[in-house]
């Protein structure tokens, strides 16, 4: 019988996941800083109390399937392997090829640090498709780049009792799932952010 795995803090998962591993060389002077941190090709590392609200509203458990839309530099990914543990899985979806690659190099260097990570991977977004409808339902989704309108299509990529947390039109949603119809949804909301456009090209 495998050992129960403890769960993690949202705090415990900060302090095991540096940030600095997950910025551009000339950014981690800057990592301690609450602020949002450029990481290339218009996009930004958000500011880790973002990160940390969005964290407490998914609310993601041991064990669950994670999807991480615009995982950018893979620092949210890590955090959410943590998180689930070893039994959970996080796949990270990124559309910047760039950023895909030097994630790809940090959730290394994470491992090897702290280990639990192998279950946590970044993947190329397919053009003109949010989320992966393939690889769906997800007990938990993450969106850290704003919305226009609520998706539909990563409302049906959640599982029943599944939490997606998304800002939309500035505002952070937490959208539950709770039936197979378009309408079994209660979403709630949670202040206002500033976050790079979700584009689905």
């Amino acid at each position: 019988m495998e050992p129960k795995h403890p769960p993690v803090s949202i705090t415990e998962a900060f302090s095991q996941v540096p940030r600095e591993l997950f910025l551009p060389e000339e950014e981690r002077d800057s990592a301690s800083s609450n602020l949002p941190l450029s990481i290339g090709d218009g996009q930004t590392n958000s500011q880790p109390s973002t990160v940390a609200d969005m964290l407490r509203l998914l609310e993601p458990q041991l064990g669950d399937r994670v999807l991480d839309v615009g995982s950018g530099s893979g620092w949210t990914t890590a955090l959410l392997g943590v998180l689930v543990g070893p039994n959970g899985h996080v796949t990270g979806v990124e559309r910047h090829e760039k950023l895909i690659e030097r994630a790809r190099k940090s959730l290394s260097l994470a491992r090897a640090d702290i280990g639990d990570l192998d279950t946590v991977e970044i993947m190329a977004a397919t053009a003109g498709v949010l989320g992966l409808p393939d690889e769906a339902p997800f007990d938990r989704i993450l969106v850290s780049a704003g919305a226009e309108i609520l998706p539909r299509e990563l409302v049906d990529q959640l599982a029943l009792g599944g939490v997606m947390v998304i800002p939309v039109q500035g505002e952070m949603l937490k959208v539950e799932r709770s039936g197979a119809e378009e309408d079994d949804v209660t979403i709630t909301r949670h202040g206002r952010y500033r976050f790079v456009p979700l584009v689905r090209e």
